[in-house]
């Protein structure tokens, strides 16, 4: 799988000038030795927060085995999906796991997930629910959602989640007007509507007044920060969290997990 955060970019790129200084024969030693150790500083981080961290479900770790299986380009060539989709997309077990912690500590019982893809981080969170909690995914791809519902089936957890197939601003609008509360948010969406989709959160009751939201993906591969030609994407999740943390409304922590979660509650 390719690097698709800013600890594996780092480590990819000081692979390759790892590699490409080895080969020259009058550079210091000394620089080569300590250009190695960054290397494998920025290699190691991810492998070793997996191997410290409490092991994922078998039912989770199914769905990562199902997803990985799964040709996505040749889904989206087919016109099966409605926009690219592929499998570093996938919340993935140390995450999953900082969820299901979220979810301990905040005694939430109620939460929505705004973009679920297959399904990692829902079925995660509902593993941590207690027998009543809900989790109600928004999902705008339909073969995404019959991909993840099929995967909640065989657990026995998937029966607290209810996955609502639609543009989600349109679900989320339905929610607020049939009166729905959720004491957790997670933000997983297309990038280009997060500042969309957390206004609406402040601005109706679907939040809980001691409810939380959680952003995914806030670092974005480090472009929010690094000089040079960002994504759309980039650009978006820069303009979001710059309007995060100028906004009144809230406080909020940018926690650099994975490709970054910022964590976001009301002041």
């Amino acid at each position: 799988m390719r690097p698709v955060t800013p600890a594996g970019i780092l480590a990819a790129k000081l692979e390759s000038l790892a590699h490409q200084v080895s080969l020259i024969e009058q550079i210091d030693p000394a620089f080569k030795a300590e250009l190695q150790q960054a290397y494998e500083l920025a290699n190691g981080l991810d492998p070793y927060l997996d191997l410290c961290t409490t092991p994922e479900s078998p039912a989770l770790a199914a769905l990562v085995q199902r997803t990985n299986a799964e040709d996505w380009n040749k889904r989206f060539a087919d016109g099966e999906t409605v926009k690219p989709l592929e499998q570093e997309m996938v919340s993935g077990h140390v995450e999953g796991q900082f969820l299901k912690f979220l979810i301990h500590l905040t005694r939430a019982r109620r939460v929505l997930e705004i973009g679920m893809f297959t399904g990692y981080s829902a079925l995660a969170m509902a593993e941590a629910l207690p027998a009543d909690g809900e989790v109600v995914a928004c999902e705008v791809d339909a073969y995404a959602a019959e991909f993840a519902q099929k995967c909640f089936n065989e657990s026995t957890s998937g029966h607290k989640i209810v996955v609502k197939v639609a543009p989600a601003l349109e679900t989320m609008q339905q929610l607020a007007a049939d009166g729905e509360v959720f004491d957790l948010v997670f933000i997983d969406a297309d990038k280009g509507g997060y500042l969309d989709y957390l206004d609406l959160l402040l601005t109706t009751g679907l939040l809980a007044p001691n409810g939380s939201i959680y952003a995914d993906n806030t670092l974005m591969q480090g472009q929010p920060y690094v000089s040079g030609m960002a994504t759309p994407n980039g650009v978006a999740i820069a303009k979001f969290n710059q309007a995060v943390a100028n906004d009144p409304r809230v406080e909020q922590v940018l926690i650099p997990l994975r490709d970054g979660i910022t964590l976001i509650r009301r002041v």
